[in-house]
């Protein structure tokens, strides 16, 4: 994980971690906006209200600053993954995933897009992740997916494109929330659009992963 030039003094003030934040918080707006490559540090010095010295004092280089970004979003993006449980009743550990995920569209837009910008740019700086944490994780979960199937819970499915269509049906209402609340127009567009979401995701992924009880 990086850690801020500010950090690595002995003792690092409430002033110091106050300014981290704010220049991770001006980092994320312009990362979001524009992905790595279109960004500057003078974009997000002057986003952060601070100069390009002070700024530098705090991270280096814009990597830095990404590589912090990327680090939080990549862990609070997989906390709901995480907990998947293969305990749990199949419906209700589905349902909730779900809700979760749209509970992170909505709260956490600029993190998605600024997510979805490194995928989108080939994943230079997280490919390590992608193909050791994330895979693992992924295939954890994967197993209780196929578990839940071979004990006749739910009916079987390829347990991978399950998850990527939960991540793709779920993330859509960040990366692409302009178009969403253009589309639905100012009446539908408020913030009852995630649960009118929630809602028809839960129909289209419990209702098409519920065994018929006929065994037909």
């Amino acid at each position: 994980m990086t850690i801020p030039r500010a950090a690595k003094t002995l003792r690092r003030t409430r002033i110091q971690e106050e300014k981290e934040e704010q220049i991770l918080e001006a980092a994320l707006d312009v990362f979001s906006a524009s992905g790595f490559r279109g960004s500057t540090i003078d974009q997000i010095a002057e986003v952060a209200g601070m100069s390009k010295p002070n700024l530098l004092y705090y991270f280096r280089t814009k990597e830095a600053m990404h590589r912090a970004l990327i680090d939080r979003v990549l862990y609070t993006w997989l906390e709901p993954l995480r907990a998947f449980d293969a305990e749990g009743n199949p419906e209700a550990e589905i349902r909730s995933y779900i809700r979760r995920k749209l509970e992170m569209a909505r709260d956490f837009p600029r993190e998605s897009r600024l997510f979805a910008n490194e995928v989108l740019q080939g994943a230079p700086h997280i490919e390590d992740e992608l193909k050791g944490p994330l895979k693992e994780l992924v295939d954890e979960k994967a197993e209780v997916i196929r578990a839940w199937a071979k004990a006749g819970k739910i009916v079987k499915c390829d347990p991978y494109h399950l998850i990527f269509s939960i991540w793709s049906t779920t993330q859509h209402y960040a990366d692409f929330d302009v178009q969403v609340r253009a589309v639905l127009g100012q009446e539908h567009s408020g913030e009852g659009r995630f649960e009118d979401a929630a809602r028809f995701l839960e129909q289209l992924f419990i209702g098409g992963l519920r065994p018929d009880p006929l065994g037909g």
